[in-house]
């Protein structure tokens, strides 16, 4: 992992929506919440998924949620038949409400995929082989198109757990680590606000302070209320934002970038604010290499100047 993107969920750049999912970034790809993994099915629940988002950037994987009391969805099956050219992460539902809610998962079975750190959804219930050929074909496609289109073996992962641990991280980050980890969306807060006091260039911190600020704005929030909220009034700023943090943490980058500078565009003065300071937390959360945050700065300048 880049010094870039160490010292922050591995699962944030890019991917977006799983940023509550957070554990450290620097830990082995392979680790899971209970037995049952393997190099190419594995289990995940919120406090592993920053790891299958990590995975995912070289080798696409499926999202399975799943009662396991209900039998087997036969995925597992397949996915071995691909020799490793994509992955299976098997969730815990009883340790995976922020997965859940990310995911926006309202029925199991529910299968999804990442590519790249980034979310696809693909149905919910159980289909024919079949059918679960042609779309996980469809998925290694679109995998290919985006640079996704490696192979992991079981000496690949051999290899990856022989690997060294990696320095410790300052301790505020750490701090804001295991604030995550604990549920402890404020304390994690302050933790990133404290390192950036004493280090205004820690781009790190900027970036982990936007992403956990997102995560605590999310915490509760039930996303059909806040579309509907939105769609009823379409000019109100906080309705347009909460929204568009859906947007964001559901991967709909653009949507969310889209919807807030469309909004700017028709407010003035200090009502332009909020939705300034929120869009500059985008930058951090997304990447400011993102070519999504090229355009949308272009943009953004030219409202303001």
């Amino acid at each position: 992992m880049s010094d870039a993107t160490r010292g922050m969920p591995a699962n944030l750049r890019g991917a977006l929506d799983l940023s509550a999912l957070v554990r450290r970034a620097n830990a082995p790809a392979d680790a899971a919440p209970s037995g049952g993994s393997d190099a190419l099915v594995m289990r995940t629940d919120d406090a592993t998924f920053a790891d299958v988002a990590e995975r995912s950037r070289e080798v696409p994987v499926l999202i399975e949620f799943n009662d396991e009391r209900a039998g087997s969805t036969g995925v597992e099956t397949v996915v071995r038949s691909y020799g490793g050219r994509i992955l299976l992460a098997v969730v815990d539902l009883l340790n995976a409400q922020q997965l859940i809610q990310a995911f926006q998962v309202q029925q199991v079975p529910f299968l999804a995929a990442l590519v790249g750190g980034r979310p696809v959804p693909l149905f919910a219930g159980v289909v024919p082989e079949a059918e679960l050929r042609q779309t996980i074909d469809q998925v290694l496609e679109l995998a290919a198109q985006q640079g996704v289109a490696g192979t992991v073996t079981p000496a690949d992962a051999d290899a990856a757990a022989a690997e060294p641990e990696p320095e410790p991280l300052p301790p505020l980050h750490q701090e804001a680590y295991d604030a995550i980890e604990a549920g402890d969306l404020p304390r994690a807060i302050r933790a990133y606000e404290t390192a950036i006091v004493q280090n205004p260039r820690d781009d790190l911190a900027k970036a982990g302070l936007a992403q956990v600020r997102l995560l605590h704005r999310l915490e509760g929030s039930d996303a059909g209320r806040v579309r509907a909220a939105a769609a009823a009034a379409p000019d109100d700023v906080d309705a347009q934002l909460a929204v568009a943090d859906l947007d964001l943490a559901g991967g709909h980058v653009d949507d969310a970038f889209g919807r807030l500078l469309d909004l700017m565009a028709g407010v003035f003065g200090a009502d332009r604010d909020p939705i300034r300071t929120r869009i500059l937390d985008y930058f951090e959360i997304i990447g400011v290499d993102d070519e999504r945050v090229a355009a949308a700065r272009r943009r953004l300048a030219s409202l303001l100047y």
